[in-house]
């Protein structure tokens, strides 16, 4: 069945292809958007679906939305996908009682959640019941939340309350589906209310959610590639918190060298990069799969595997705002830490920031929770925690992006590594303030005391002197290093104090 259905799909896709023309872009969309019951049976392993709660509803008419579980690679999910060709999706009572049930029934197995969502919101006919349905997921997917993961897929229309529903989960897959949006306020009540004009693709498309929002962690082409991302995805993760993520056989050697990463970074302090090139240097076959890509793209966070182990991986990209660490940046780094601590998935941490953004809009907008919050993430979590400062980690940056102080496992640097209280033109300034200004060359004096102050205090054999840093590596030993570290770290256990929860800065 899921073979014929991706050959179909691929007929349809190239016949409009050959069709050619603007025009046909948004048919060819539709044409490749799958029914609420294909879509199941793409993801899932052939013959593995078994439907649950058939008969929910009137004999007239079921209820609009399939639920059910099965098994992806032979491991088991529970699955759900809204049926637009029946009332449009929208959600009712026993629509929203039929995906908590759902959820129970996860809950109970410790299997993941994974819904395909395309309604146009609550049926209004069934006023505050319908309204009830969706409390009733909402509830069950907090109590959910760090115990299995839940993963949504955007497909079609997604509209007032039930972007919810998709925002409390771990992850969001949207297509670039013309019709496929997610928004709480429709267009037509926007321009009554403000005057302001916009269609619902511009309000809740992926490029918005993408980009701006942060709400959409990977962007697919269509249903197909879509269902493709969630498969891979699953791949890294466990079924729920009591379990480790699945090893993988990979034939990338662990003594393997990584001397390209020399070559990525500059000599020159001042000039950008692009560290997804050293971290895909350090993965398994060079995998790296990487979320929220066009959100708050100085930070870069995403999956990959070493010696076969999943791991998380957080890093700055000094390509986009010199990888300082900015209000989205900080809520996308913390977010990840805390999904990978609460499902067992070590986190590396690959460090190159001159500090957090300056600015009256980063102040006023609360940089100071924001920067918070990474600190938080960091400091409670469990899992093996591993940094590499590959280049500056500066102030309180430095201590946010996984220092010692908070607890990190083992910190290694680069011996291009400068790490510091400040940048060294600034402390320069400080520091050796009267000298400069006595001197007939201050230009010549700045630049000679900005080189002492970084052979002096900022080099990472300093900090490893005082046990900041546990060891100065080479670059192209750096693949074998995290594989020596997570080996040792497998048996880590660390406990934390008693307690209920602890109140992240929101």
């Amino acid at each position: 069945m899921k073979d014929e259905l991706i050959r179909d799909l691929a007929k349809r896709k190239e016949k409009i292809r050959r069709m050619g023309g603007e025009k046909q872009i948004e048919k060819q969309h539709e044409m490749a958007k799958l029914t609420a019951r294909e879509r199941i049976e793409t993801l899932l392993d052939p013959g593995s679906f078994v439907e649950l709660n058939v008969f929910s509803g009137s004999l007239e008419l079921q209820e609009n939305v399939i639920t059910g579980y099965g098994t992806i690679e032979k491991r088991p999910v529970a699955v759900f996908s809204q049926d637009f060709t029946i009332l449009e999706g929208s959600l009712g009572e026993k629509h929203g009682l039929k995906i908590a049930n759902l959820f129970d029934f996860a809950l109970k197995l410790g299997i993941p959640i994974i819904g395909f969502h395309d309604s146009i919101g609550a049926r209004i006919q069934e006023g505050v019941n319908a309204l009830r349905g969706y409390g009733e997921i909402f509830s069950r997917s907090a109590l959910a939340s760090g115990v299995v993961p839940q993963i949504n897929a955007i497909l079609g229309p997604c509209i007032g309350s039930a972007v919810f529903g998709s925002a409390l989960g771990d992850f969001v897959i949207m297509s670039k589906n013309p019709n496929c949006y997610m928004f709480i306020t429709p267009p037509q009540i926007i321009k009554a209310v403000i005057e302001e004009e916009i269609t619902a693709f511009e309000l809740g498309g992926w490029q918005n959610h993408s980009t701006r929002s942060g709400n959409c962690h990977i962007v697919a082409e269509d249903d197909l590639e879509a269902i493709g991302m969630i498969r891979e995805l699953m791949s890294y993760l466990p079924l729920n918190n009591l379990e480790d993520p699945p090893r993988v056989e990979t034939e990338d050697p662990p003594s393997r060298l990584t001397p390209e990463i020399s070559e990525t970074i500059p000599e020159d302090p001042m000039r950008s990069y692009d560290m997804r090139e050293i971290v895909r240097a350090t993965l398994d076959d060079h995998q790296f799969f990487e979320l929220q890509e066009g959100f708050a793209p100085n930070a870069v966070i995403g999956f990959g595997r070493i010696d076969g182990r999943s791991v998380g991986i957080v890093a700055n990209n000094p390509r986009n705002l010199a990888g300082c660490l900015d209000l989205n940046a900080c809520d996308k780094i913390a977010r990840f830490v805390r999904f990978c601590d609460s499902f067992n998935i070590p986190v590396i941490t690959f460090v190159d920031v001159p500090g957090y953004l300056p600015g009256i809009d980063q102040e006023f907008g609360g940089i100071v929770r924001h920067g918070a919050k990474v600190i938080f993430a960091y400091s409670e979590a469990t899992v093996p925690l591993i940094t590499i400062v590959v280049r500056k980690a500066y102030g309180g940056a430095y201590l946010a992006m996984g220092s010692k102080h908070l607890g990190v496992d083992l910190v290694f640097a680069y011996p291009s590594a400068e790490i510091s209280v400040m940048g060294p033109e600034g402390a320069a300034e400080v520091i050796f303030k009267e000298e400069i200004e006595r001197a007939e060359d201050k230009k010549r004096v700045r630049e000679m005391k900005v080189r002492e102050y970084l052979e002096r205090f900022a080099n990472p054999y300093d900090l490893a002197s005082k046990g900041y840093v546990d060891d100065v590596v080479d670059p192209k030993f750096t693949r074998v290093k995290l594989v020596s570290s997570l080996r040792i770290l497998e048996s880590k256990k660390k406990k934390i104090p008693a307690k209920k929860h602890g109140c992240i800065p929101m």
